[in-house]
């Protein structure tokens, strides 16, 4: 008696499971599906640092103007050449500017945001800006800032600062931008 239960309870769960539908869909759509899913585990992988729920920009509503306009003469964007991400010697003062503000102030913490231009596959270019970030960091931490002050995201070419199709414009949006962190609250 107990054998033909536990046989209809495994029954039961089999049919329950094979009891679902199948759905199928034109070839075309399967693999857009699968190019999407690509990209958003790709971005998944490239975007890990993300920045903490508990921290908030500063230089909101709390933040002094003099300490924006601190931040806006330290904190200027790092430009890349076309399809590169290693940091060029002129913007070597920007970085040791920002590591003497770090040092000075050891309560802040800082996000290095990758950017491109739009050339390229969302893939390519989410992967692209995450190198020019943690370049970026890589350099900050040689100049000794602790790495665990400083997170990485890669935002490809999703938030250009200009949108013309020129090469002046394109130099524009392959960056590295920095948002200034501090934990909520203080």
């Amino acid at each position: 008696m107990k054998r033909v239960a536990i046989i209809v309870v495994l029954l039961a769960f089999v049919a329950a499971g094979c009891s679902q539908k199948a759905v199928t869909r034109p070839e075309g759509q399967q693999e857009q599906k699968k190019e999407t899913t690509g990209t958003r585990n790709e971005a998944n992988k490239i975007t890990e640092n993300k920045i903490p729920s508990d921290v908030e920009s500063v230089g909101s509503k709390e933040g002094s103007s003099e300490m924006m306009k601190e931040q806006e003469d330290v904190f200027k964007d790092i430009h890349f050449d076309f399809d590169k991400y290693d940091v060029k010697e002129t913007f070597r003062p920007v970085l040791k500017s920002i590591a003497t503000w770090m040092t000075k102030n050891t309560d802040a913490r800082l996000s290095v945001e990758g950017h491109c231009d739009d050339r390229g596959t969302n893939e390519y270019n989410l992967a692209l800006g995450d190198r020019r970030a943690k370049a970026v960091r890589d350099a900050l931490v040689a100049l000794g800032v602790p790495p665990s002050r400083i997170d990485t995201i890669s935002y490809g070419e999703e938030k250009p600062v200009c949108k013309e199709q020129t090469e002046e414009c394109w130099a524009r949006n392959r960056r590295a931008h920095f948002v200034v962190l501090t934990k909520a609250g203080k």
